[in-house]
């Protein structure tokens, strides 16, 4: 009697490694999640409570309630300009990781290859393995802020390559994807007959003017693209675990079938809080972001102030992909003698994929005082080391 090798397999995610090498620790101060340190605004909870008073505790379709689905698709048309028919285009999934992996399960069979950037989100490998597929990372680099290429992209494709997972913003990097590179990945999605999953769950965080466009408006690549998005990361609503996903009727409209057999639906007064967010909840993403931008150039300043570390402004999210390769160290050896020696937690870039090694994640969704704190104590360990 033996486990599936896809369960045996499945790999650790270098982020909750690190996160559980420190929770006993006293005195940390914490880069290494990616969650907004925010507490879901006032008016979502006072929805959700709404509804529960009213009995809204039962199961729902599942695809999801249709007024939520409704509200997504008039956002994604106002967003993303790209028009989605509630009833069989839109599904309502628990969080961005269920759409993730609902996806994949849908557009792969046992072998197949999904492409993904290196570095990337170490749960896309994860939700891959799940799925007996195969992960092909493509490399990308900082030179290029992170974005594909055409010769990178297309060196990877093989004839079991099945789709592109295309994050942009970008975790770990902050990268966003340019209307170039959009561009890049639809031509090869169409060269070679791809899907494109694109994971959009940081679409709201952006900054300097920095471009947002939803690859689904390109020719040709609406019948092609599933589109992810969660309220986590946008709305402050990392535990009310609610996402959606969209794309053409001939995938969508056969999902609530999967929903079906593994989590059913969500709770019903979970999906009226999203559609509180829908509605009103545009001055709470302005007021968050004002904040990030601030914490970002704060971090910057402080990287690029120290010697021996630098890191490319990020456009998106809310992470800072430091580059450490002066220091001579692997980045686990970085994090772990930085946690050891200054109680600071941050994320190995080699947990994100090879290209990844000689980079740290820091994330910088938490307070200015905290980053402040931080940044003193990485300034002087740097300064012990170099």
């Amino acid at each position: 009697m033996k486990p599936t090798s896809s369960f045996l397999n499945l790999p650790q995610s270098g982020i909750r490694r690190m996160y559980d090498l420190a929770k006993n620790k006293k005195d940390t101060v914490s880069f290494v999640l990616g969650e907004p340190d925010f507490v879901t605004p006032k008016h979502i909870i006072e929805a959700a409570k709404k509804k529960l008073d009213e009995g809204c505790t039962h199961y729902t379709d599942n695809a999801g309630i249709l007024p939520l689905r409704q509200e997504i698709s008039r956002a994604l048309k106002q967003y993303d300009k790209v028009d989605y028919d509630p009833e069989g285009e839109i599904v309502v999934t628990v969080g961005g990781m269920m759409g993730m992996y609902m996806a994949i399960l849908a557009l792969v069979n046992p072998g197949d290859e999904i492409l993904i950037a290196d570095p990337s989100y170490t749960n896309y490998v994860g939700e891959i393995v799940m799925n007996r597929a195969v992960a092909v990372p493509v490399p990308v680099y900082e030179k290029d802020n992170f974005n594909f290429t055409y010769e990178n992209l297309k060196s990877r494709v093989t004839d079991k390559t099945k789709a592109i997972i295309l994050n942009s913003p970008c975790n770990p990097t902050g990268g966003v994807a340019t209307r170039e590179t959009m561009e890049t990945v639809a031509k090869v999605a169409l060269e070679y007959d791809l899907y494109v999953i694109y994971d959009a769950v940081y679409k709201h965080l952006i900054y300097n003017d920095t471009d947002y466009i939803n690859i689904a408006v390109l020719d040709g690549m609406r019948e092609r693209t599933i589109y992810v998005d969660s309220f986590s990361k946008t709305y402050a609503m990392t535990g009310w675990r609610l996402g959606y996903m969209a794309g053409p009727r001939n995938i969508l409209s056969r999902l609530p079938k999967l929903q079906e057999n593994m989590p059913s639906c969500l709770p019903e007064f979970v999906q009226y809080a999203g559609i509180e967010a829908l509605k009103n909840g545009d001055e709470d993403i302005a007021m968050m972001n004002r904040q990030y931008a601030e914490r970002r150039k704060l971090v910057l300043e402080r990287i690029n102030g120290i010697k021996g570390l630098s890191c490319t402004p990020p456009n998106g999210a809310f992470y800072a992909f430091v580059n450490i390769k002066e220091t001579g160290m692997t980045s686990v050896e970085f994090c772990e003698k930085l946690l050891e020696k200054e109680g600071v937690v941050t994320a190995p870039g080699s947990a994100f994929g090879e290209q990844g090694e000689g980079y740290v994640r820091l994330s910088y969704a938490t307070s200015m005082e905290q980053i402040n704190r931080g940044m003193d104590r990485i300034q002087r360990f740097m300064e012990s080391i170099m």
